[in-house]
């Protein structure tokens, strides 16, 4: 990770445009009920504040592991939310 402002901008970008195709995918199926994207969304945004408050945590011993530990977080909640969008 070459830094903690990177790794926000990747935080910020990946969730920001699972939650666009979201809004997308209700703007295609307009008739379909967009309970599901709805709670997708929510979701990305409940992951998005979960992975900054543990950015800014100020009480970390090893810094390197612990922003390693966050960007292979965000991958993996990343894959899942994708997953859920594609099912819709």
């Amino acid at each position: 990770m070459s830094s903690v402002k990177n790794l926000k901008k990747d935080i910020n970008y990946t969730l920001g445009d699972i939650i666009e195709e979201c809004y997308v995918w209700e703007l295609l199926n307009p008739k379909d009920d967009s309970k599901k994207s709805e709670a997708i969304i929510d979701e990305a945004i409940a992951t998005f504040d979960e992975l900054l408050s543990k950015v800014h945590a100020k009480n970390v011993e090893n810094k390197k592991a612990h922003f390693k530990s966050i960007s292979a977080e965000l991958e993996s909640k990343a894959t899942a939310l994708v997953e859920k969008v594609n099912s819709l």
